[in-house]
This record gives C-alpha cells, structure tokens and sequence, in this order.
C-alpha cells in the first residue's frame, strides 16, 4: 500500500468518491489506499458479479479477473455482471465491458484462463489479496495454498442453493482454508449448481459481503472475519457465525507443512 503516498485523487475522482471521503472509517486515506490497491479476483460468475462490481465501484486501482468461461442464458438469473448483449462472450470480456462503464478510472485486466496450478503463482504475484468467486473445491484448495506460499489473504465465499458462507483466510496467525476442509468430499457426493439449484440472490449477498472485507482489509478500519466463518441461511434469513482456529496439524499452514499439496 505504499504506492497510495504517492497517489492524488483528481477532481471526477472526487466527485465519484465523495460519500468516502466524507465516511471517517475511509476518508481521503482510505480512499488513495483503494486506489493504489491490486486484487485478483478468480471467477467472474455469480459471486464475482458481485464483488467485481463493487470493487470497481468503490475504487480498487486494478482488478484482475481470471475466468475461462463463456456467458450462457442460464447465467443471467444471477450473474448480473453480465446480460443478453454479451452472450456467447468470454465472461472476462463481459465484465471488463460493464466494469469500464461503471468506473473508466481504474484498471481492469482480463485474463481468459482457467486458474490452474502451472500459472496460480505467476497470476498471484504482486497482488495485495485473492478474492474467491469460485464454485468448486480444487480450485479453492489452490487458491488457498498459493495464497499462503505468496503471503497474502484469501477472501473466501461459497454458495448452496439458499445459503452462502465466507471468511478471510491465510492471515497471519489466522486459519487457512484447510483448516476449515481438510480435504474435499468425494466429487460423486457433491451435486454441481446445475443439478442442485441456486437462488440468484444468494450469490448477491454472499458476493456483496466479500467485496465489504476487500474493502475493510484493504483500508485498514473494523474487525476482519478472521478467525470466524460466517454462515447465511436464506430461507429463513438468519447468519450463524462459527469460530475457527488455526490447526497447528495443518498441512498446509501448520508447524510442518507439506511441500507440495496442489
């Protein structure tokens, strides 16, 4: 965050930002912090509608999107980044499409790849987070341990038909992914979103909460949801909140840690 000493809002900047600049838990500060910020967002689908939309919103320098997918009809009753014009596009396109039309000031770098484990740590490097916007185990797995081997959080989310979670992840002293998952169940057990449904909404809330700790970790201010999973039912709207700890057996981010897991 260095760079944000460096910076200066210019005068439209102002005006875009001005509920900020007058909010104390942001100010001009914050503000130049969200500017100077890079994150990597992996997954431009119905989380990552979300939280791209408000991260460009609010001002975060440079987003990345890392998404190889195409945008198909059934996307739309909750990925809202993107509409009917850009079907048959590669979502990445999709979203740096509207996000310039919310905030030509920043950057937005497209990526069309699959975030795998031969580029994770190349496409991770120089970034202050990785946002999760993901909908699948192995890639979250991967997520998390490159997270940990680059040293820099990891704001996990996840949806089920009417419910959702997240947590911010592979802090110092804090859990890591594995902590809370071992290991992933078997993938004959776990029905895909096609087969199980999702309530386009969800991944609204869930998303939206992730952009908020982005924000929050980014600038500095309130209590990171660290330490803690937060859990969202929608059917009867209610959050439980389970606290988890770092597992000092991890093999990821325990005291001996495996060389190679992903």
């Amino acid at each position: 965050m260095n760079e944000a000493a460096r910076l200066d809002l210019t005068e439209r900047e102002e005006s875009r930002y001005a509920r900020h600049l007058v909010l104390p838990s942001i100010g001009r500060e914050g503000q130049l912090r969200l500017k100077a910020a890079r994150v990597l967002l992996v997954g431009a689908g119905g989380l990552g509608s979300a939280i791209s939309l408000y991260l460009a919103g609010v001002g975060v320098g440079h987003l990345t999107i890392v998404d190889d997918d195409t945008v198909g009809l059934s996307n739309l009753q909750r990925q809202i980044l993107h509409g009917t014009a850009t079907l048959g596009h590669p979502k990445t396109a999709s979203a740096q499409q509207r996000l310039n039309d919310l905030n030509p000031d920043i950057e937005i770098r497209p990526i069309e790849e699959r975030f795998t484990s031969q580029n994770a740590r190349t496409l991770a490097r120089g970034y202050d987070l990785i946002v999760d916007g993901t909908d699948n185990f192995d890639t979250r797995y991967l997520i998390n341990d490159t997270c940990l081997s680059i040293g820099i959080p990891y704001v996990y989310g996840a949806i089920f038909r009417l419910s959702g979670q997240l947590s911010v992840l592979c802090t110092p002293e804090g859990p890591c992914y594995r902590c809370l998952f071992p290991e992933a169940p078997p993938k004959h057990s776990v029905l895909s979103g096609e087969r199980a449904g999702i309530l386009g909404a969800i991944p609204g809330v869930i998303g939206t909460l992730q952009a908020t700790e982005v924000i929050k970790w980014i600038v500095g201010f309130g209590q990171p949801l660290r330490n803690r999973l937060l859990v969202f039912h929608g059917g009867d709207l209610r959050f439980d909140e389970i606290h988890v700890l770092k597992n000092p057996d991890c093999p990821a981010c325990g005291k001996t840690p495996a060389q190679s897991l992903t």
